[in-house]
């Protein structure tokens, strides 16, 4: 069984999934519009070029998401997106990139537990945690 996060845009989901696919290293491999479903029919004619379903693929990750209806978009809140990063220097790289547009809430660097974290709101909304964990010989260390 695997988990994925969907998150949900107010029109700006295909821009969105871009810009996380240059962040995370990942492509997009599904952008099925509204037009191109069986729902054309039942959404406004506004609505035809936006994406119904958006599939991002990095690594062995899935990021889905979507253009929700004016009436169906909530802002988000109560979570975080966390990417967990080998190697500090991609680690800094994927949150200078998440990053870039929007806010840090806690500018990426080491900490107890990791060789490098940081927190962020990019510039669609949506929070991030960026984390490169040290490898139990740097923890003991």
């Amino acid at each position: 069984m695997k988990t994925a996060t969907h998150l949900h845009f107010k029109g700006n989901a295909r821009e969105a999934f871009d810009y996380y696919a240059r962040a995370l290293n990942g492509r997009v491999t599904l952008a099925l519009t509204y037009a191109e479903s069986p729902m054309a029919t039942h959404v406004p004619a506004a609505m035809h070029n936006q994406l119904m379903h958006v599939r991002l693929e990095h690594g062995e990750q899935v990021l889905l998401g979507c253009d929700a209806s004016p009436e169906h978009y909530t802002p988000t809140g109560g979570f975080s997106i966390t990417v967990l990063v080998d190697a500090p220097q991609e680690a800094e790289r994927v949150f200078r990139a998440l990053a870039d547009g929007g806010s840090v809430g806690m500018p990426f660097g080491p900490t107890f537990w990791s060789q490098g974290f940081g927190m962020c709101t990019d510039r669609f909304g949506i929070p991030w945690m960026v984390n490169c964990e040290r490898t139990p010989a740097a923890a003991a260390a």
